[in-house]
């Protein structure tokens, strides 16, 4: 694939990130548990964690694998520094696997849900790679749908990471596509965050050589900019 630079077309190549991978068998490792939470970059004053163990499930592409920087720095490890920094005791599960489309990860989700239990939240992150590929919108909502139904016949719920196609596609194909999320999150009764990378797309600091993986520091951006949302979307634990 060649590269194209990130200030020419930005959220081009971060639609790119998603399709590269460093290994491809399935990484499904867990983040390991921090006894300290770091969040430095939050304002929120850190509290003492407390309350039950809220168990998320963070299922997408490279950019929740931890491309480049490993699982241990990865986006969903960052999140779960952050929201332990504000007193949730949450453990997230890392299931990305780098270079997974929707139909990929349609394909996998069932087999990693019955690996799991007592989730109280689902983080889906896909479509970077449906893009790249050209796979028609309409394909790609057709799978979000069935991941969707899955999710909601277990009754977990979820937290949609919208992604935005490029006008470079068209204007009919970027209506399609960035309609979907939004369309899908309320049919399914899903939580929303519309465009996940929202603040680092326009910053090539925040990324990789590659200039396409965002750094170490750009994962926590992103996991301090969402936090509060992936915190929102927690259900209430049960008494």
């Amino acid at each position: 694939m060649h590269l194209v630079r990130l200030s020419i077309l930005p959220l081009l190549i971060l639609l790119a990130a998603c399709g590269q991978s460093a290994d491809p068998a399935p990484q499904a490792d867990e983040t390991a548990r921090r006894a300290t939470p770091s969040a430095a970059n939050d304002d929120t004053p850190q509290v003492p964690v407390s309350g039950p163990e809220r168990r998320i499930l963070a299922f997408g592409d490279s950019l929740f694998a931890g491309y480049g920087v490993g699982v241990e720095n990865s986006y969903p490890a960052k999140l779960e520094d952050a929201l332990r920094a504000r007193g949730i005791d949450a453990r997230i599960v890392n299931a990305g696997v780098s270079g997974d489309t929707s139909g990929a990860g349609r394909q996998r989700l069932p087999f990693v849900l019955d690996k799991q239990t007592d989730i109280d939240l689902v983080i889906l992150e896909l479509g970077g790679n449906d893009l790249l590929r050209g796979i028609p919108p309409a394909e790609t909502r057709a799978n979000f749908e069935t991941m969707l139904g899955e999710l909601r016949e277990r009754g977990i719920p979820v937290l949609l990471m919208g992604m935005r196609a490029p006008p470079n596609y068209g204007p009919e194909f970027q209506r399609e596509f960035d309609a979907l999320y939004g369309d899908l999150a309320r049919e399914y009764g899903a939580e929303l965050i519309p465009f996940w990378l929202e603040t680092v797309y326009q910053r090539p600091e925040l990324f990789q050589d590659d200039r396409i993986h965002p750094t170490e520091e750009g994962l926590q951006v992103l996991a301090i900019d969402t936090v509060a949302q992936v915190a929102e979307a927690l259900p209430e634990p049960d008494e």
